[in-house]
This record gives structure tokens, sequence and C-alpha cells, in this order.
């Protein structure tokens, strides 16, 4: 059976969590909603099934219940790929290292390496925390005096932009995308940013799927940014990601996802 996790933030007017379950529904599969904050770790409710993690609190406690089930279940999204996720820094390096498009970084924690990475790419760059989300604490900076945080320090090239892209990728296939626009630094629809339907490029398509491979992570929003030559690099990868404007049916995809590897897991 599918054990389904209920997103946190979920609310009447936003459920991503009721979205796919009234999709099961329409399937005739059956499934159970399983309270994390309610699991003993150490004498599982369930094993040999497929749990589905629609989002989880970012407390430290609830991601290492999901590593606990994950010791006698099949669990989507893994808790190595929302923890890889969650980190920027993890996130790059993994991208970096299978050789997927992402804007130059540096991370440190001595403000003069910073200060050489700014000075190399043209007096512009930008901060980010390395544990943000929905854009939260991202700015432009041209000095290092600007940096007000303690460190660790994550910065990435300024890559000059009006919009970006939000791809989301099932199984290692990119099947829907938004553009959203906004007149500042990051688009995020939490930011204010406009989001609209687009067709997915073979550009895109070979960014955000390459992303989701090097992360290695069931279905996920990727996040991308134009560049002039054409192609596109990617901002981060989400591994709780909403589908916000999409018009392609999230829902439906991800429950018959769920059956589908529910139906591998029992092979």
């Amino acid at each position: 059976m599918i054990h389904i996790i209920p997103k946190p933030t979920d609310t009447p007017g936003d459920n991503s969590t009721g979205m796919v379950m009234d999709e099961l529904r329409r399937l005739d599969v059956p499934f159970a909603v399983l309270d994390l904050a309610a699991v003993d770790p150490f004498h599982l409710p369930v094993e040999g099934e497929t749990i589905w993690a629609c989002g989880i609190r970012q407390d430290g406690v609830q991601f290492e219940l999901l590593k606990a089930l994950e010791l006698a279940n099949h669990v989507i999204n893994s808790p190595e790929a929302i923890a890889t996720c969650a980190s920027k820094v993890t996130t790059t390096a993994k991208l970096i290292h299978a050789g997927a498009p992402s804007p130059d970084t540096c991370f440190t924690n001595d403000k003069k390496i910073v200060a050489d990475f700014l000075a190399s790419h043209g007096g512009r760059a930008v901060y980010k925390p390395v544990y943000g989300f929905d854009g939260n604490g991202i700015y432009l900076f041209e000095s290092v005096d600007q940096i007000t945080e303690a460190a660790p320090y994550y910065v990435q090239e300024y890559v000059r932009n009006d919009r970006d892209y939000r791809i989301f990728v099932i199984g290692n296939k990119a099947v829907g995308a938004i553009k959203r626009e906004s007149a500042h630094l990051t688009h995020n629809i939490h930011q204010g940013g406009c989001g609209c339907a687009v067709e997915i490029s073979p550009e895109m398509r070979a960014a955000a799927e390459s992303a989701a491979a090097a992360v290695g992570i069931d279905y996920c929003g990727v996040d991308l940014l134009p560049l002039e030559d054409g192609g596109y690099t990617v901002l981060e990868v989400n591994g709780t990601p909403n589908w916000h404007c999409m018009t392609v049916p999230i829902p439906r995809l991800l429950a018959e996802y769920l059956v589908e590897q529910e139906k591998l897991g029992r092979q």
C-alpha cells in the first residue's frame, strides 16, 4: 500500500497532498495517511511499503524519522535526496561533479576569498543562504561589506536575467514548465513573481533532467536561468516542490508514478 505523509504547509486553498490523494481515489488506488510526528523510529509502524513524503518540517526530528522509515520501506523522495536539495552546497557540488550546468560558485568562511571571487566576476555576485527556501535571504552585492550574515558564505556569479523557469521532473523526465517573472532578483511565486505555463524546450529538458539525475531524486522542481547563448544554468533543485501555475496535470502524474513505484516494490 502507498502511505502518504502530508505536507505540513498545506492549506485548504493550496493543498498539494490533497490533490494527489484525490487522483489516487480516481484511480481507485488504496492509500493510508501516515502521521510522521507519531512514528517511533525504533518500532516502525510499517515495513515493506511505499511511502510518499509530500513535505516535512525543517526541524531535524522529522528528517531523522523519515530516515528511520527508509530502513524498511521505499521512501519517495529519499531522505538523502531531500537533504541534498535542502543544502545549496551539496546540490551545487553534485551538479558540477555530474557535469550539469551551474553558475560559478564560491563557498568559504573567509571574506577575502569572497572579495577575490567578487572581483573576478565583474564586481557583482549573489549571496544565498545555504539552507534558504522560497527565495528568502537572497540578494545582489557589490562589496563584501554588504554581507552582514555570519560565515559560511555561499555566493554565486550574477547571471543577468528578468525571468527564470521552474521545470517539474518525474522519474528523470521533464513533464511541465512555467516561466516566472518579476521586477527583482528572485522570481519565486512566494516573492511576488508571476508564473505562466510554457513549453519545455530541448535545452530546458536537457538541463533539468541532467540536474535531477545528478541529485538522484524521484521527482523535483528544477529552477533554471536562461543564458545569452540560448542554454540554461541550474539555480537549484527543489525536493518538495510546488506546481503553481503549471497546466500539465502534475497531481495525476505524481499519483501514477507512486502507483508504478508501489507495483515495482511488490515484484
